[in-house]
């Protein structure tokens, strides 16, 4: 305990070097519009159909990127979902057009969070975070994400 008027000592917290993040990667949108059979009990469109819309968005945007299935073989690995968070803000209902808007928001040595955002005009309707990890197609391990798969998104 200490006497009365006598200061503490503050810890001083040293970090090691800064590991340098690769840049966030530049926006891709796609557009959807919301059809009869994407409608459920409730009247609006289907959870379901919001997180099918995450994983299609997140597709499109790795192949226009130069990144398809054949590429992902050629490395001998693919991303794989490990985590999806979704908040639902607004509902769609019957023939509204929406556009999902995603990017990578960070990126770790073997996973990267994919960001998403679908809007209807100026109002976000859902946000999504998807944790990818980058798996190996012969052991189902974690492997480092190569450089240029990397550089695709971020344009370094």
């Amino acid at each position: 305990m200490l006497e009365p008027g006598t200061q503490r000592a503050r810890a001083v917290i040293t970090h090691g070097p800064k590991l340098s993040s690769p840049p966030v990667s530049e926006r891709f949108t796609l557009p959807f519009r919301a059809t009869a059979a994407e409608i459920d009990e409730l009247g609006h469109v289907s959870n379901q159909v919001y997180l099918r819309w995450v994983l299609e968005v997140a597709m499109a945007h790795s192949v226009a990127r130069g990144w398809d299935y054949p590429e992902y073989r050629a490395l001998g690995a693919v991303f794989v979902v490990r985590r999806h968070e979704l908040d639902y803000l607004a509902q769609v209902t019957l023939g509204q057009e929406v556009v999902a808007t995603t990017w990578v928001g960070s990126w770790k040595l073997a996973s990267c969070v994919r960001m998403t955002e679908i809007t209807r005009g100026d109002q976000v309707v859902m946000r999504a975070a998807t944790t990818w990890a980058f798996m190996s197609l012969a052991t189902g391990r974690p492997l480092r994400i190569p450089d240029q798969l990397r550089d695709a998104f971020t344009g370094t």
